[in-house]
């Protein structure tokens, strides 16, 4: 009987020594408790900086179409200008890795009678356009009078951008990170709470241009001055989502 008693009091015992530990598990409402108020209030906030920016290079898109009765004449008219074309970008000094062929296509054209009779084939028509990068945004307008007195006769678009944009995006990332923390204070201020820390900040960046210009059929001809081009200015943006600690 002794021992059975002398068990029991141990059993006891390592129940109550347990009992303060199980009252704070996380699961218990006292723990939920004590952490949301070591956690503070939180305040989450968003800020888009926008930087604007000269753009230092330029992309163009052109190409020459060709038509001929048969597909084979096609593609060799179209080869005998794109070759005029090639050797007009080199010589405006753009470097091989800066020209990319974009499209080809060669297709039947048709003749379809007003009466709704059955069309006739009337040839091939062939396309090859490339795309072109100018890192001398001046030159752009003397580069696409070289390119269509070789023989393109397609101009797709035209879009400007930064060579290097994280000079841009730091200074709007500064702009937006003081933006931010002004807010902070500004709603902290106003709950008679104070900032006490940063519990996460991630970022979006973008960058957008002026609109592309847009298809227009080139004729060639002797300029007497080159293009006029209108670079405008280049918009780079940071977007900073973040969450604050307020106590």
């Amino acid at each position: 009987m002794q021992r059975m008693f002398a068990v029991s009091a141990a059993a006891l015992a390592l129940m109550t020594a347990a009992a303060p530990v199980m009252a704070q598990t996380p699961d218990s409402p006292r723990a939920e408790h004590m952490a949301h108020h070591q956690m503070g209030t939180l305040l989450t906030l968003s800020e888009t900086a926008e930087v604007r920016s000269t753009p230092d290079v330029a992309f163009i898109t052109f190409g020459v179409v060709t038509e001929a009765k048969t597909a084979d004449e096609a593609m060799k008219l179209n080869a005998q200008k794109m070759n005029s074309v090639f050797a007009a970008v080199k010589a405006q000094g753009i470097a091989d890795k800066h020209v990319q062929t974009t499209g080809l296509s060669l297709n039947a054209v048709y003749d379809y009678p007003q009466n709704g009779g059955t069309p006739t084939l009337r040839g091939y028509q062939a396309s090859n356009r490339i795309s072109v990068r100018v890192e001398e945004v001046k030159k752009l307008g003397s580069a696409i009078d070289a390119v269509v007195k070789a023989g393109i006769n397609q101009i797709d678009g035209i879009s400007f951008g930064l060579k290097d944009p994280s000079a841009a995006e730091d200074k709007a990332r500064i702009e937006a990170t003081k933006t931010l923390m002004a807010r902070a204070e500004l709603y902290a201020k106003s709950l008679g709470k104070t900032v006490k820390r940063i519990k996460s900040l991630n970022e979006n960046a973008a960058m957008s241009a002026p609109p592309p210009m847009p298809m227009v059929r080139a004729m060639a001809m002797k300029a007497e001055s080159d293009t006029a081009i209108a670079a405008g200015e280049v918009s780079t943006a940071m977007t900073l989502n973040a969450e604050f600690v307020l106590e």
